[in-house]
């Protein structure tokens, strides 16, 4: 027997309201999926699939740099960092031990407080990590990731970079499954050598033209060059027209 007309079109338009919510949990779901939703970029999604290719580009189109700052928290310079960072509306990826960020939670609070990402550079810093097995770099990566997290409140790891660059496909495999994108390098200051201010300038102008990421330290020694070769850099590279990004995750 067919259904009264005012009994039918209640049900079209409860199968409508169905279908528009349906639709919108949809777009929801691909949009923190896609990153396209400010959410998304603040943390990732849980359960996301992260690439295990070494990345060098930069999330944003353009003319674009990254800056990434390795082994701290450091009580001494992290702050200047921030402070240059500040000044001039820079954006950087800090790639900190397990260790040091234990040691500095309120550092760890800060660079995120700032606006900046946060990397897991292993708990001791081995370069020779690549020459040890499988189970040693895991726990490397792993524990520190965790000290990471929590000196930062639980704001997300998203990247891994193995000291030295000493990825291995294993290193990359177990980073990539826990959410961090493993991150090189296209130019290597050598601030760590504290080769001058002028030198460390040199080689990012010379050495650009390879690609976006720039690799500095704020820790393992004194970083006074670093800290002024950044105070001269950044204003230099928006004159030229680049903007501050992130890496790709």
């Amino acid at each position: 027997m067919a259904l009264p007309k005012k009994h039918r079109n209640r049900i079209a338009a409860s199968a409508a309201v169905l279908a528009i919510a349906a639709g919108t949990l949809a777009v929801a779901v691909n949009d923190r999926e896609s990153g396209s939703t400010s959410q998304a970029a603040d943390r990732p999604a849980a359960g996301r699939t992260v690439s295990q290719e070494i990345e060098h580009l930069s999330e944003d189109s353009g003319r674009t740099v990254n800056l990434t700052i390795d082994d701290g928290p450091d009580p001494a310079w992290t702050p200047k960092v921030l402070n240059v960072l500040k000044e001039y509306g820079a954006k950087a990826t800090f790639c900190m031990t397990g260790p040091n960020a234990q040691k500095h939670p309120d550092l760890v609070k800060e660079v995120v407080a700032a606006g900046h990402r946060l990397c897991d550079h292993s708990m001791s810093h081995d370069t020779r990590m690549d020459k040890k097995p499988v189970a040693y770099q895991e726990k490397e990566i792993l524990d520190a990731r965790k000290l990471i997290e929590e000196a930062s409140g639980g704001e997300p790891v998203r990247y891994y970079r193995a000291p030295g660059g000493a990825f291995t496909p294993d290193s990359r495999r177990i980073a990539a499954e826990h959410g961090m994108r493993p991150l090189g390098w296209n130019v290597d200051t050598k601030d760590f050598e504290r080769p001058g201010v002028e030198k460390i300038l040199d080689t990012v102008r010379r050495e650009l033209g390879k690609g976006p990421t720039i690799l500095m330290h704020d820790a393992g020694g004194p970083r006074t060059q670093t800290v002024e070769a950044l105070g001269r850099l950044l204003p230099e590279l928006e004159q030229k027209g680049y903007s501050f990004s992130f890496p790709r995750t």
